[in-house]
């Protein structure tokens, strides 16, 4: 597939690296010579770097845009998104990807609209952080909350502690085909264990379940957690439009006290966010003292949204010491993703990770409806929908031969979900949510693609 991206800045700086992965045909343009130079000098990725204005119909012809499968327009400015994707498609270019900083674009109305212009799909990374915070604050004793298909499969990741009762036991014995829950990962240090039978559970492990709701007490019980609070009352630091979007689609039981240090921002939040559970505080979020004022002792989530990475972990660092059990930090810096893991900070977001995933699946032939990257764990959930035919229907789990790093988590089948075990036989039409280790979910198309549709799309490419 050849893949062109617009703009060098951090989003589009951490798709080339992401999509490089899969060796595609990669070009990264952007007029500044000293952005794409980093990528360029870093050696570790297969995929050029042009310096053209994104906007300049040469430029545009110059990196291969007439014959591209997929442009990606994510430069810092929304409108040249806009107008480069429209020439773009104008040039011939197969599917367009805008980012924009205006949520009104993302409107389901709008979408014909759009497609009309020649773009294909609308990416605001806000909006989409903001679903992630959410689902981070559902409960507050999971680092990763992920629902499947409305709600029939759910995803936890969960920090392991003292207290849980499932620590240095293989998984063969710990799971069995009666086990209402899969563990489809384990994030250990820097590593990622896409487990097998012989593999333990241990002290400081993040891991991943993949279970239905019915049983997420169990779990909880489980991993010995059971006497966290449920969240009620959250404190955010910072009011920028994550946090709006955070309000705004918050469940109505919760009340949340907001702390922005301009005057002027706090008086637009006062008029844009008409809710009886919401404050607004002027104050500096770094101030504890004021914080502990405000009653920080009495919230069971904290979630530092300020643009300064550094301040969003200090800050949840601040609120875990005074006895919140739940913190959430907006950590822009991919070099500190790792750092705030380790500091134990609760769960992170990652504005450019979130819309990699959405970017991601449009490079997938198959039915994938969402894909999902495990901000500290390297490695990537995708949902795909198993084709008649598929080589995945043909023989029980077990004797699939998955590729090593892949495993296969639940499944959906007429809106049930269940866990997948060895002896599970996937049908045509089920939804399969798939764990892997980065960079390996697009070798998985031709498990769930009947293969006559694939020679199909080999001989079409090769005619073109």
């Amino acid at each position: 597939m050849k893949i062109v991206i617009a703009g060098a800045g951090a989003v589009g700086t951490h798709l080339a690296e992401l999509l490089s992965r899969e060796n595609q045909d990669i070009i990264l343009i952007d007029e500044n010579p000293e952005k794409t130079a980093k990528l360029a000098n870093a050696g570790d990725f297969d995929l050029m770097t042009m310096n053209v204005p994104p906007t300049s119909i040469n430029g545009l012809r110059e990196a291969g845009v007439p014959q591209a499968d997929l442009f990606i327009a994510v430069t810092p400015e929304e409108t040249r998104n806009i107008t480069c994707c429209m020439l773009a498609h104008a040039l011939g270019a197969r599917k367009t990807v805008a980012r924009v900083d205006n949520a009104e674009y993302t409107n389901e109305q709008y979408r014909t609209l759009f497609r009309n212009m020649g773009i294909d799909s609308i990416i605001y990374p806000e909006a989409l952080a903001a679903n992630e915070i959410l689902d981070g604050l559902k409960r507050s004793w999971v680092r990763q909350y992920w629902e499947v298909q409305g709600g029939a499969l759910i995803m936890l990741g969960i920090k392991l502690r003292e207290s849980a009762h499932i620590l240095n036991i293989a998984l063969k014995d710990l799971c069995g085909p009666e086990t209402p829950y899969h563990i489809v990962a384990i994030k250990r240090g820097e590593g990622t264990i896409i487990p097998g039978g012989n593999d333990e559970l241990r002290l400081g492990d993040i891991a991943y379940f993949m279970t239905t709701k019915k049983y997420i007490q169990h779990i909880r019980h489980l991993v010995g957690k059971d006497d966290y609070p449920d969240v009620r009352n959250v404190m955010v630091m910072g009011g920028g439009r994550t946090t709006v979007h955070v309000v705004e689609g918050k469940p109505d039981f919760y009340s949340v006290k907001i702390v922005e240090q301009n005057e002027e921002r706090c008086q637009k939040l006062n008029e844009i966010l008409d809710d009886g559970d919401v404050r607004i505080v002027q104050g500096d979020g770094r101030d504890t003292g004021m914080l502990l004022d405000e009653g920080l002792r009495d919230m069971q989530a904290f979630a530092a949204l300020t643009p300064e990475t550094e301040t969003n972990i200090l800050s949840c660092l601040a609120a875990k010491r005074m006895g919140v059990r739940k913190t959430v930090a907006l950590v822009e810096n991919m070099d500190y993703v790792s750092m705030a893991e380790k500091l134990d900070i609760g769960t992170i977001i990652n504005k450019k990770m979130i819309a990699a995933s959405h970017i991601y699946q449009m490079m997938l032939q198959t039915d994938v409806s969402n894909v999902k990257c495990l901000t500290i764990a390297n490695a990537d959930v995708a949902e795909f929908t198993a084709g008649e035919g598929s080589p995945i229907t043909e023989k029980p789990v077990r004797e699939l031969n998955l590729p090593n790093g892949v495993t296969l988590g639940g499944l959906v089948r007429d809106g049930v979900g269940e866990p997948i075990y060895g002896n599970t036989q996937i049908k045509a039409g089920d939804v399969v949510v798939l764990f892997c280790k980065s960079g390996l979910i697009k070798k998985m198309d031709s498990y769930f693609t009947r293969p006559s549709s694939l020679m199909k799309r080999l001989m079409s490419s090769l005619s073109n």
